[in-house]
């Protein structure tokens, strides 16, 4: 019979690939139209099928019980969602995971003002080293040079560390409709305005493709939502990292980006450091109020239907 921990690794695994899969038709929709464009109709597209979800729940209001935390996570993921959606339109898929795979290094700093967390030098350490990593990838003053699609990776990063350290704050509190309604509201809203001024006709095949988007961000999230209730956290987050190797092989098969050495070293660093912070969530002589890595699986869908507990509060050493 299969445990709970490896049939939750099982749904990650899964729940990472769509999320891979998405962000490759994103890559190949950016070739043709502005990110704006693309996050507007995928999430117009994802009204209906959220809708479906709605109708679920019992409780009808969708009043915050937060509204300035629910507010500022909701910037958050019109921030995580737009730059995201560039970075993987304009810069090698291996570089933009690369870098967005120091969300949950973030998050730990992010803690420490936010929740109160008292952070030890050795998961600073390892937030040092995470960014070392970011910064092999980088290469500042290298050849090529930095674009804006590392500089929106890096701005995804950050927000969507936010998103997950409010999610920790605000999650035993809000209901899941709120969390998941207001951001999609928002970003129709604001992309709808700025819309105009980047909008390109789309023939029936690419509208297609914005609606794959917008299946495989519910999907992917459905995913994550059951992986997080069958294991623990510390079993399921660090799938993350199987990214990299999709993105390695949508990259040479469908966009011909072939990743180099200093791409997959940085990789390596930051994933080494990722993996420490996640092991030391793991281990049960923590504080009660340690960083939400629940919801660090995906910047600006953090699970939100995955329930928020909290480790028991035994006092121990400071790591």
């Amino acid at each position: 019979m299969i445990s709970a921990n490896l049939r939750g690794a099982g749904l990650a695994l899964a729940g990472f690939a769509v999320f891979s899969l998405h962000d490759a038709v994103v890559k190949a929709l950016g070739a043709h139209y502005d990110a704006v464009q693309i996050v507007f109709f995928s999430v117009l597209l994802g009204f209906p099928l959220v809708l479906l979800m709605l109708i679920r729940e019992r409780d009808g209001s969708l009043r915050p019980r937060r509204p300035g935390w629910t507010a500022l996570r909701t910037g958050a993921v019109m921030a995580t969602m737009l730059s995201a959606f560039y970075a993987f339109s304009t810069i090698p898929l291996a570089q933009a995971y690369a870098i967005i795979f120091a969300t949950p290094l973030i998050i730990t700093a992010l803690s420490v003002p936010i929740l109160g967390e008292r952070v030890g030098p050795r998961r600073w350490s390892a937030v040092l080293l995470g960014l070392i990593g970011v910064l092999i990838v980088l290469r500042p003053g290298a050849e090529a040079g930095l674009g804006l699609g590392h500089l929106a990776a890096l701005v995804a990063a950050g927000a969507g560390a936010l998103v997950a350290v409010i999610m920790r704050k605000i999650g035993n509190e809000e209901r899941s409709a709120v969390l998941l309604l207001y951001p999609m509201l928002a970003n129709a809203a604001a992309m709808g305005c700025l819309l105009p001024f980047v909008y390109r006709p789309m023939p029936l095949e690419h509208l297609g493709g914005m609606g794959l988007v917008a299946l495989g961000a519910l999907g992917g999230m459905l995913l994550m939502i059951a992986a997080y209730r069958a294991a623990e956290a510390v079993v399921v987050a660090p799938m993350q990292y199987s990214q990299m190797l999709w993105a390695i092989l949508l990259g040479v098969v469908l966009f011909d980006e072939v990743p180099d050495a200093m791409t997959l070293l940085g990789s390596a660093v930051i994933a080494a450091s990722g993996l420490f912070v996640f092991l030391r969530e793991g281990r049960p002589r923590v504080s009660a109020t340690q960083p939400a890595l629940y919801a660090a699986d995906r910047p600006g869908l953090a699970p939100e239907g995955a329930p928020i507990e909290a480790a028991p509060d035994i006092p121990g050493p400071q790591d």
